[in-house]
């Protein structure tokens, strides 16, 4: 029987510190090897970790709503002895009778000389140990490292990954009020206590939407995404103070980063989007659209794929340290998405090949893991272009900033019915603006302007698409 403390691990993308969301175990509760014990936020996404060992929570060591670095302890958990511990697999041994921990397995040895902590949650770079005989399994096996992580004798397991959890939350009642952990973050951005929600979902279970309404109730500005969280102001108080971490950190870093470093040219064009939006009303009912959301976004989106083969330099990154152009050979196609944790970037990798139904189901998929707050750090990385899609928000155009590592970003605005010279006669149509932001390093005015016309040209009318 000991004590053994799990160390915030290394999640990967360079990351070096996550707050802790929610807790899923309290002390007392008894875990198994890989449970999911708890949801971090990084600076890019929100993550589940499993326990490496089985036992009994002694303590948490970290509260939810702190930040802590990687490497920090942030639970203890009695092990050993106990029937609910896992049996351990039967090791291979060495030929001084020493076991092996297969590699690959957690305590085992992985690529480039490092030992596994966590599968799947970035291993540590340092040298492989073998796990000591078998009489001496009282003392832990250690990892020569900076900052030393005290690991147990975990049983070697095949990790499985944990599904979402349902958590249960106190109400004042004393019954308990389920909730997946995207809807509880949201509950806890919005200011709103779980408690005073009603279920409906089935099984009792919180929907976001029965968060999203309640909150429209209680306070009819927060129920709309927003990008950090809005405290209640406090009585007495002149003023607010929300801390920047998380994503709302990375963003304004990259932001200041892009905007200070690519020389930004934006330029706008309106267009006549009648044809378009007659397109969208047709392709609802076809049925190679069937159980997809068809909307103008996904013309917007293929017009810039198809455009991109004409003038291949939007697609495009400068690198300053090689003092290179990087022609990327795909359209990685990165979509603005406004979420609760704040603005993030995932994108669809190889849009441009994809036909329009798999494009439209690409879409759909990337706008709801963004709204359920599942995006991985792996769906923002590799952008090539992005859109961002400020109409929905009924705004006209803008200035958009370039993401980091690209070369160019489109603003699509609001699509209104307004009055139109048509054959020399004003009429109704549907107008929308377009406004691209590039960076001059490597695009010059020639070859933005040609981009934006064809962008545009589509969406006046899309069987101009068959001459790309």
């Amino acid at each position: 029987m000991g004590i053994q403390q799990f160390k915030l691990p290394d999640v990967g993308e360079g990351l070096v510190e996550a707050e802790i969301v929610a807790w899923k175990v309290k002390p007392g509760d008894t875990v198994k090897l890989n449970d999911t014990i708890v949801e971090i936020e990084t600076a890019k996404s929100l993550v589940e970790l499993p326990v490496p060992f089985a036992g009994v929570v002694a303590e948490l060591l970290v509260p939810e709503g702190e930040t802590v670095p990687v490497g920090t302890p942030i639970i203890s958990v009695r092990t050993g002895g106990g029937e609910d511990e896992a049996p351990a697999a039967p090791a291979a041994a060495s030929d001084d009778g020493e076991e092996v921990i297969e590699a690959g397995k957690i305590g085992g040895a992985a690529p480039g000389g490092r030992t596994a902590i966590l599968v799947g949650y970035g291993p540590k770079t340092t040298e492989a140990k073998r796990r000591p005989r078998k009489g001496a399994a009282e003392a832990p096996a250690t990892v020569p490292t900076a900052a030393p992580v005290v690991e147990a004798p975990a049983p070697v397991a095949e990790p499985v990954p944990a599904p979402a959890a349902v958590a249960p939350v106190s109400t004042a009642g004393g019954a308990k009020a389920l909730a997946k952990p995207p809807v509880r973050k949201l509950a806890k951005d919005l200011g709103i206590d779980l408690a005073t929600v009603t279920a409906t979902g089935p099984g009792g279970i919180i929907t976001r939407s029965d968060v999203e309404s309640h909150g429209t109730t209680a306070a009819p500005a927060a129920s709309a995404p927003v990008s950090a969280p809005v405290a209640a102001p406090v009585p007495g108080q002149s003023e607010t103070r929300i801390p920047i971490k998380g994503v709302q950190k990375v963003m304004a870093q990259a932001m200041v980063a892009s905007a200070f470093t690519a020389p930004h040219v934006t330029e706008w064009i309106t267009v006549d989007v009648t044809a378009t939006m007659e397109l969208v009303e047709r392709l609802k009912t076809d049925r190679a659209f069937r159980d997809l959301k068809v909307s103008p976004l996904l013309i917007v989106a293929k017009a810039v794929s198809l455009a991109a083969r004409r003038t291949p330099i939007i697609n495009a990154a400068w690198d300053e340290a090689a003092q290179e152009i990087v022609l990327k050979h795909s359209v990685n196609l990165g979509i603005a998405a406004a979420t609760p944790r704040g603005l993030i970037v995932p994108n669809i990798k190889g849009a441009d090949a994809m036909s329009l139904p798999e494009l439209c189901g690409a879409l759909n998929n990337l706008v709801a893991v963004a709204r359920e707050g599942k995006t991985q750090p792996a769906d923002q990385a590799g952008g090539s272009f992005t859109i961002t899609n400020v109409g929905v928000f009924g705004v006209d155009a803008g200035t958009p900033i370039i993401n980091p590592g690209e070369a160019a970003i489109l603003a699509f605005g609001a699509v209104r019915k307004q009055p139109w010279v048509v054959d020399d006669e004003i009429v109704p149509r549907w107008i929308t603006t377009l406004a691209l932001s590039f960076d001059h390093r490597l695009i010059d005015g020639e070859k933005g302007s040609i981009f934006l016309s064809d962008v545009a040209s589509i969406l006046e009318d899309p069987s101009r698409a068959l001459l790309f």
